[in-house]
């Protein structure tokens, strides 16, 4: 049968060189998932596969819209199905990889059937926005779904929302609806989240945000900055340096601050991948050396 393998984890776990390795292993292509590759202004802090690493290895979904463009959740699942269909005509086996949790499930199990919002709804939850900020989408969730509120990309005004219109409009929890028992796909599906103990993973984030600043990443938010509004830019190491460039901090506050977002959105990644049981937990080394054939 046709396998999907997803190779998944926190970010700076070293996903592309892993997916890469077992792509050629497999002599096949790599899918991604990681929702902010998708856009080709935004390279360095998103730390896109390079050139180099491009030409190693077929990839789709890298740099495929504009910052401009909407795209979401659902029209990523079509048309990563859709690929794939193609994709096992050639293969036996596809790579899917990325950090964006929620993507890789809709491409796994489907999405769950959310309940229609009414328009009184939506407005009463944009003019919270409006008059209390993102502080106050924040203190909502976290009361109303304490449990999406550990899992959720906390800084993202849109998710936020989203769950709250599904609290308001039901009074459920958005959690509740998210019931994960999923679509049965056409192809088998195996995945793993890579292993680091916190300490070394920190480290490599901490390493990886200086290599991004000396590869050119306050130049490449510079360029972005006109942009801030759309919601790709609402991403940890842009909106730290948006508010460099504001005045409201200076420039070595606003490393510190991408390092500490950093950190705790990889603790949101493994919280979410945790809750899945069937991920295997392996090191990079495990996985590249069992499509190696040495385990």
């Amino acid at each position: 049968m046709k396998t999907l393998i997803v190779i998944a984890g926190p970010t700076a776990s070293g996903k592309t060189a892993a997916a890469i390795k077992v792509a050629k292993a497999l002599n096949t292509v790599i899918i991604n998932a990681d929702s902010r590759q998708f856009y080709k202004e935004m390279s360095i802090g998103t730390a896109a596969p390079t050139p180099k690493e491009l030409q190693e290895v077929k990839h789709y979904f890298v740099h495929h819209i504009s910052i401009l463009d909407d795209y979401d959740v659902a029209q990523y699942e079509q048309d990563v199905i859709k690929l794939l269909k193609k994709l096992f005509q050639d293969h036996d086996h596809v790579i899917l990889t990325g950090g964006s949790g929620l993507f890789i499930d809709a491409v796994c199990k489907g999405i769950d059937a959310m309940p229609d919002i009414e328009e009184s709804i939506r407005n009463k939850v944009e003019r919270l926005y409006k008059e209390g900020g993102i502080n106050a989408l924040q203190e909502e969730v976290k009361r109303l779904d304490p449990d999406y509120w550990a899992i959720v990309d906390q800084k993202n005004p849109r998710r936020l929302q989203r769950a709250l219109e599904v609290c308001y409009q039901t009074g459920k929890t958005f959690t509740s609806f998210r019931t994960n028992t999923g679509v049965k796909r056409e192809f088998n599906i195996v995945k793993y989240a890579l292993l680091w103990d916190k300490q070394e993973l920190y480290n490599r984030i901490n390493k990886r945000v200086e290599i991004m600043l000396s590869q050119g990443l306050v130049d490449e938010a510079r360029r972005l900055y006109p942009y801030r509004r759309r919601n790709a830019l609402n991403t940890v190491g842009y909106k730290e340096l948006f508010d460099y460039f504001d005045g409201k901090c200076s420039l070595e506050e606003a490393v510190e601050q991408i390092k500490l977002n950093t950190r705790h959105y990889a603790k949101r990644q493994m919280t979410w991948l945790r809750k899945d049981q069937d991920y295997q937990w392996v090191t990079a080394k495990e996985i590249t050396a069992n499509y190696n054939g040495e385990l």
